[in-house]
């Protein structure tokens, strides 16, 4: 019951709730230019993601890349919208994520299970406030990155610890730590490229385990993610039974000019197809849910460069998704994090 001398959009004292808040990277509403400028501006003016001069990244930002970028963007959007709920597929695979958990912990009174996007909608300050009014004073903030690293993991979190800097009453918050050692995760990678490769054909000689890149100097400057992508492909390689040489490490998106960690996925793709090598697999790992970067950038472009580079047979592993081994995995997470207050 909610007291007399409380304002009514008050969180309630008695009836007290825990949220759990899934946060995946973003999404443009739309494909249109105008939608994915919207959506550009706010990822990219982001310092956690790029932290060069800010003055100079500004007039790059405004006056090159808001202008000629939306147009190429939405085109590739496009080629992978699912045009059913018009959306991107990421912000579907997230909601299926967040439902399924959901109702997973329906056995416990009191936890609300909520999702939201860094850049884009639904957005985190609207959903934490959707939390603290449905009378959650403990939140736990789920960023959907298997390995840490500070433009994804942290970012999310500054943004959450943002909002709550305008509130009055906070809510008290965790946040799950990253998982790319955790046996469950492991165990469900594997699973999935034996899987896959049970549909196909023909076997690959290699399997290329492609992560997005980060600036070469961030690793120098202290993240850890790049150490953490470079334990999860050998984890995934030693769990599978697999040779050191058939499993290759890379890493794809990068941006720029500047030097990002090595080695680079599409140059990859071109050096196995020279190489005599005419059958590969890609998996990414380090993406919680197929999104622009694993649809289009992978398995259709990718796709494209290995053939080019004179590869044959080439087959993307989707990501783990919201398949039950995933959601097993994510309910043991959230679980775990959630102990002394469940």
């Amino acid at each position: 019951m909610q007291s007399p001398n409380l304002p009514a959009n008050h969180p309630p004292v008695i009836d007290r709730k825990i949220g759990v808040l899934f946060i995946a990277l973003g999404t443009p509403d739309g494909t249109d230019p105008k939608s994915m400028r919207r959506y550009l501006k706010q990822f990219l003016s982001d310092r956690r993601v790029i932290d060069v001069n800010r003055v100079l990244w500004w007039c790059i930002l405004n006056g090159i890349i808001l202008n000629t970028r939306p147009k190429k963007s939405g085109e590739a959007y496009a080629a992978i919208w699912n045009h059913e709920l018009d959306e991107s597929p990421l912000r579907t695979i997230t909601r299926a994520q967040s439902d399924a958990v959901a109702a997973r912990l329906a056995d416990q009174d009191g936890v609300i299970v909520e999702w939201a996007m860094r850049y884009g909608n639904p957005s985190i300050p609207s959903r934490v406030r959707m939390l603290a009014e449905q009378g959650c004073d403990r939140v736990l903030a789920v960023p959907l990155y298997p390995q840490y690293a500070a433009p994804t993991t942290a970012t999310a979190c500054d943004e959450v610890f943002r909002v709550l800097m305008t509130e009055r009453w906070q809510p008290a918050v965790r946040t799950m730590p990253q998982w790319h050692d955790e046996p469950g995760y492991i165990q469900a990678l594997a699973a999935s490229v034996t899987a896959h490769l049970a549909t196909l054909d023909w076997q690959p000689q290699v399997l290329v385990t492609s992560f997005h890149g980060v600036p070469k100097r961030y690793l120098e400057l202290g993240d850890p993610y790049h150490c953490f992508c470079a334990k999860t492909s050998r984890l995934l390689r030693e769990e599978l039974g697999w040779a050191e040489g058939e499993v290759k490490l890379s890493f794809q998106s990068r941006f720029g000019r500047e030097e990002w960690v090595r080695p680079y996925t599409d140059e990859v793709f071109g050096e196995l197809g020279k190489a005599g090598i005419r059958n590969i697999a890609v998996v990414t790992p380090g993406f919680s849910a197929d999104c622009l970067e694993t649809l289009e950038e992978i398995a259709i472009t990718g796709k494209e460069q290995f053939e080019a580079a004179g590869g044959e047979n080439f087959t993307y592993i989707p990501c783990l998704n919201d398949s039950t081994t995933h959601i097993d995995l994510l309910e043991q997470l959230v679980r775990r994090e959630l102990q002394g207050w469940i």
